[in-house]
C-alpha cells in the first residue's frame, strides 16, 4: 500500500513539474511575440494630376502579405506591420505603380500617395 501511495505522489510530482515547464516556455513564446512591435498604416491614395481621391487601389507591403484596398474615399489601412522601414506598393488599373518607402515608428502612421496617369 505504502509503493502505491508513493507512486501516485511521484507520478502527481512529475506532472507538475511538466505542466510548470510547458507554462514557462509558452510565456517565453508570446514574451518574444510582443517584443516585436506592430503598427498600423493608414493613408490616402489619389490622382496626382486631378487630387481626387481613387478608389480600388491595391496596396501591398513588398515582401509580406499584408495588402488592403482604398475604399470610396482613397483610404486604406494596413493592420499588424512590424515596425520599422517598409516599401508600400500601390497598384490600380491605367497608373503607374507608386513605390513608397516609409519608416514606421509610430502606432499609427499617416500616409499620402499620389498616383500618375499612365500614358
Amino acid at each position: 500500500m505504502k509503493k502505491l501511495i508513493l507512486s501516485v505522489f511521484v507520478l502527481i510530482a512529475s506532472m507538475s513539474a511538466f505542466a510548470e515547464k510547458s507554462d514557462s516556455k509558452a510565456e517565453n513564446k508570446s514574451t518574444a511575440k510582443s517584443e516585436l512591435a506592430m503598427t498600423v498604416v493608414s493613408g490616402n491614395i489619389i490622382d496626382e494630376a486631378t487630387g481626387e481621391a481613387l478608389v480600388g487601389v491595391e496596396v501591398t507591403i513588398e515582401g509580406s502579405d499584408s495588402k488592403a484596398y482604398t475604399d470610396f474615399d482613397g483610404h486604406f489601412t494596413l493592420k499588424n506591420v512590424k515596425t520599422g522601414e517598409c516599401k508600400l506598393v500601390a497598384n490600380y488599373t491605367s497608373y503607374s505603380k507608386s513605390e513608397k518607402t516609409v519608416d514606421l515608428k509610430s502606432k499609427k502612421n499617416q500616409v499620402k500617395i499620389e498616383l500618375q496617369a499612365s500614358k
